[in-house]
């Protein structure tokens, strides 16, 4: 399927009246998907899988603001490091120590957001509000910390996901009290956006509504 462009200029629209930022979440899509986003002025692509993104950077015109938005393993960040425009989920020390460090060598420095598990299910990743209080991120000089990411569970009860939304949006204040540079909150999908903004987000990931069902190989 192509792009759903009705869907993506009413979205799009409607975030930008609320001054949230949409990431379209392009994972598994071809580069003519993309090239019809951007097309349509969109600048912001997230990738979930380092190999892939590499090679859509590649193709793609280099305006074009790169999110990682999947899982890093510390062995390729030095491959993301040179273009990458934001890092979405960092979600440990011994990660963003890898980041500061490659960001170094590029002379960079990347922009990041800090990963909160805020979800029930074991299978996500990220600090708990105990590490994050306790990070000295003055000791990084690569890496410019600008907010938290989270994830709710993945679950039809809207309340659940309401809470947890609820939840990262005041850790978000707690820590943005401490560090001037904390701008954004992101969280929400395509299947939760909208509870996301309700509770606070500014920054929503969304693929599915705007590309159609991902195309998994495996």
């Amino acid at each position: 399927m192509a792009v759903n462009k009705k869907t993506y200029h009413e979205i799009n629209e409607g975030l930008r009246l609320l001054n949230i930022s949409l990431v379209a979440v392009s994972k598994t899509k071809p580069v003519k998907d993309i090239l019809e986003l951007y097309d349509l002025g969109h600048r912001d692509f997230g990738e979930n899988y380092v190999q892939e993104l590499i090679e859509k950077a590649e193709q793609l015109p280099k305006d074009i603001r790169w999110h990682f938005i999947g899982h890093l393993q510390t062995n390729k960040i030095k491959s993301i490091v040179p273009f990458i425009y934001l890092i979405h989920g960092v979600d440990s020390l011994k990660l963003l120590k890898e980041i500061d460090k490659q960001a170094k060598k590029n002379d960079r420095v990347i922009d990041c957001l800090l990963q909160v598990h805020i979800a029930q299910e074991e299978t996500k990743f990220g600090f708990d509000e105990a590490e994050l209080i306790n990070l000295e991120l003055k000791l990084f000089s690569n890496v410019r910390i600008k907010g938290l990411m989270g994830m709710a569970s993945l679950t039809d009860e809207v309340n659940k996901i309401r809470i947890e939304f609820k939840y990262l949006k005041n850790l978000f204040k707690k820590l943005r009290a401490q560090n001037p540079e904390f701008s954004i909150l992101s969280m929400g999908m395509s299947s939760d956006y909208k509870i996301a903004i309700e509770e606070g987000s500014n920054m929503v990931r969304i693929g599915s509504l705007l590309f159609g069902e991902r195309n998994y190989q495996e």
